[in-house]
C-alpha cells in the first residue's frame, strides 16, 4: 500500500520500521524539523528522519502543517492510500485529512477515550493506572477524537517506568498499525464516558513534595523516568531520584531523612515515606544508594526540600 507517514521521535520510527518490513510503500515521510539538543545545544535529527534518511525515503520537515499549501502539495503528488500518524507532534488538517482514500490512521498511547492528548503514558502513570494500551483511530479534526479501528490493553506493572511502557506501547502500536492496514477494521465510534486528557507535562511537575503521599511520589518517580527525571533539593542542590520503593508506617516530618545506608534512603512523606534506591547528583551519574552516600553526606537527621524548598 501507498502510504504517507508522519511522525518525530522514536515511538514512531517503530511503527515507520514496522511498515516497511511489512512491505508497504512509503512514498513520503513527514518529520518535524531539526531541533537543539544536548549540552551545546546542536540541532539533531528526529529519531523517524534518520530512519527515512537510512532507507533512502523522500522526506519532509515542515514547520507547520496549517496552510503549508507546498507540503499538501507534495502529499498530492505522493497519491497516498493512507496515512499514518504517529506521535508527529504537529496539527493535522483537515485537507490532509482527507486526501488519502484509507484516510489518516494515528497510533495513540491509551485506551481510547481515556488519555487522550500529548503524554498519555507519563499520565496513565501519575494516576495509578492498573491497565494501558494503544488505540489507532480514524482520524478527524479533533484531538485523539475520531472513531476507533483497533485497540488493545496491556498491564501496567507496578516497577514499569514511562521509558519501559514506552518501548512495549511502540511496538504493541506497531504491530496494530500493520493489522489495520492489512484488514481495513471497521470503525466505531469512542465512547461519550470516561473521557479524560493528558496534558503535556508542565514546568515543574517533576518536583517533588515531600508533604504528598508516599504512593503519589513513587509514582512520580516512576513517569518520569527517563526524562527528565523527579527532583528535589538538598543542601540547595538539585538531586534527582530514579528509584523508590513504598515503606508503611514511617512517620516523621516531610522529607527527613529517617536512614540512610547501602539499602536506600528512607525519606518521610506526607503519608509514609520512600525508600530511595537510586539517585543522581547534578552533573553526576545515576547511582545505587550505597555508591550515592560513598560520595554524599547524606545521614539520618538531613531534610530533602519540597517543590519551592
Amino acid at each position: 500500500m501507498r502510504i504517507v507517514f508522519a511522525g518525530t521521535p522514536e515511538f514512531a520510527a517503530v511503527s515507520l520500521a514496522a511498515l516497511l518490513a511489512a512491505g508497504h510503500d512509503v512514498v513520503l515521510v513527514l518529520t518535524q524539523p531539526d531541533r537543539p539538543a544536548g549540552r551545546g545545544l546542536k540541532p539533531l535529527p528526529s529519531a523517524v528522519k534518520r530512519l527515512a534518511q537510512s532507507r533512502g525515503l523522500a522526506l519532509l520537515q515542515p514547520a507547520k502543517l496549517k496552510e503549508d499549501t507546498a507540503t499538501l502539495a507534495a502529499v498530492t503528488a505522493a497519491q497516498p492510500e493512507a496515512m499514518a500518524v504517529v506521535a508527529y507532534g504537529l496539527l493535522v488538517p483537515a485537507p490532509l485529512i482527507a486526501l488519502p482514500r484509507r484516510g489518516c490512521l494515528n497510533v495513540h498511547a491509551s485506551l481510547l477515550p481515556r488519555w487522550r492528548g500529548a503524554a498519555p503514558i507519563q499520565r496513565a502513570l501519575l494516576a495509578g493506572d492498573a491497565t494501558t494500551g494503544v488505540t489507532i483511530v480514524q482520524m478527524d479534526e479533533g484531538l485523539d477524537t475520531g472513531p476507533i479501528l483497533l485497540q488493545e490493553a496491556i498491564p501496567i506493572a507496578a516497577t514499569d517506568t514511562t521509558g519501559t511502557l514506552h518501548d512495549r506501547l511502540a511496538t504493541l502500536g506497531s504491530s496494530l498499525l500493520v493489522r489495520a492496514l492489512g484488514s481495513a477494521p471497521k470503525p466505531r465510534p469512542q465512547p461519550g464516558d470516561g473521557v479524560t486528557y493528558a496534558a503535556r507535562i508542565a514546568r515543574g511537575e517533576a518536583e517533588i513534595d515531600w508533604r504528598r503521599p508516599a504512593a503519589e511520589i513513587e509514582r512520580q518517580v516512576r513517569a518520569f523516568d527517563p526524562v527528565p527525571g523527579a527532583q528535589t533539593r538538598f543542601a540547595g542542590a538539585a538531586l534527582k531520584i530514579w528509584r523508590a520503593r513504598i515503606e508503611h508506617g514511617m512517620s516523621a516530618a516531610p522529607g527527613a531523612v529517617c536512614a540512610a545506608d547501602a539499602q536506600g534512603v528512607v525519606v518521610a512523606c506526607g503519608v509514609d515515606a520512600l525508600r530511595v534506591t537510586e539517585l543522581q547528583r547534578a552533573g553526576g551519574k545515576r547511582l545505587p544508594a550505597g555508591a550515592f552516600l560513598s560520595g554524599t553526606k547524606l545521614a539520618r537527621g538531613a531534610r530533602l526540600e519540597a517543590a519551592g524548598g
